[in-house]
């Protein structure tokens, strides 16, 4: 029996744009789509150069390599399974982009519970869907003093799931693109509230 191939991944825009990478095939592994991405990062593009972003539940990484290759000065990869999280090991020293990025393995939850220190400007939700993770997650972020005054969480989820946000929280962006919700919350500064 043949062995199944990885797949890869192809960074889109940036320094690294064309560049592929080998992915991991572990079955809760759902990389962004290119279109996805695209999207995300023309809104994105006036905050993300010189950002600190944070990728929770990274999987491939593709949201975080693809923030570095736009400009990103940093960012920290949060993945629970350990050969997931050695293969983004992997594309990060094919990049050489190690020290300006960080892969913990654990999980993403028990990260935030145990963080302290400086936040990030933008943090990347896409947890696996159908289960309440991406509420959770959003909780997790918004509940904690991780995200930079300012800062953007982007989320991912199925269309088949609500994400309830606080009244200080924005929905500064969203698209729907086949059964994906995607969009970035912002939270509103405690100056500019009335």
């Amino acid at each position: 029996m043949a062995k199944k191939e990885r797949g890869t991944l192809r960074i889109i825009g940036g320094a690294w744009r064309g560049r592929r990478l080998s992915i991991s095939d572990a079955r809760e592994v759902r990389p962004t789509s290119d279109r996805v991405r695209e999207t995300l990062f023309n809104w994105l593009m006036p905050f993300i150069s010189g950002a600190h972003c944070l990728d929770l539940y990274a999987g491939t990484g593709a949201l975080g390599l693809e923030s570095l290759s736009r400009g990103a000065q940093r960012c920290d990869f949060v993945e629970h399974d350990h050969p997931t999280a050695q293969l983004l090991s992997k594309s990060i020293d094919v990049l050489g982009c190690g020290e300006n990025a960080s892969v913990v393995h654990g999980d993403a939850l028990d990260f935030l519970a145990q963080y302290s220190g400086s936040g990030w400007d933008v943090v990347f939700l896409d947890p696996p869907f159908g289960d309440g993770r991406p509420q959770a997650a959003f909780e997790a972020v918004a509940g904690g003093d991780v995200l930079n005054p300012g800062g953007f969480v982007y989320i991912e989820h199925s269309a088949h799931e609500a994400i309830q946000v606080g009244p200080d929280w924005n929905l500064w962006r969203q698209k729907r693109a086949g059964d994906v919700v995607f969009g970035l919350y912002k939270k509103e500064l405690a100056e500019n509230r009335t």
